[in-house]
């Protein structure tokens, strides 16, 4: 009898489930999550998505929300749809990258609470950023070129 390492016990009974079609998209889905709700939110409150260009001093404001929207549905739609997908991803990391740098400057806020959830908030963005990457790098393997 063969004593099996617990990885080769456990990957065969994992693989049909975490290596089907079906749940990768729902991990692209969940991925672009963000991206979706807030391109949705923002075509749907065109006047807040200005404002929200404002806040961060983006000009002009209204060209920055149209830009902002487009990037946001449009390359999910790509990661979603699998056409161009590493392309879609590098644009939602150098997005999400670029505002983050921008929007969770912890470093310049005072020592407390408000601090502590920014930089919570900087490290999750930069953990969507490196999932980001990880898609485009697979998608851009040859063997999974055709996936």
């Amino acid at each position: 009898m063969t004593n099996l390492s617990i990885e080769g016990r456990l990957a065969p009974i994992a693989r049909p489930v975490f290596g089907s079609r079906a749940l990768r998209w729902l991990a692209y889905l969940g991925l672009c999550a963000a991206y979706l709700q807030g391109g949705l939110v923002k075509l749907s409150d065109f006047q807040g998505a200005i404002g929200e260009m404002h806040h961060f001093g983006l000009a002009p404001a209204p060209v920055f929300a149209v830009l902002v929207i487009v990037l946001e549905l449009g390359a999910s739609a790509l990661i979603l749809v699998g056409r161009l997908r590493w392309l879609g991803a590098l644009a939602l990391a150098g997005f999400t990258l670029l505002a983050t740098l921008l929007a969770l400057r912890f470093w310049e806020l005072p020592a407390g609470q408000e601090r502590f959830m920014a930089a919570n908030s900087f490290f999750e963005h930069l953990g969507l950023v490196g999932g980001f990457l990880l898609v485009a790098w697979l998608d851009l393997q040859p063997s999974r070129a055709a996936d």
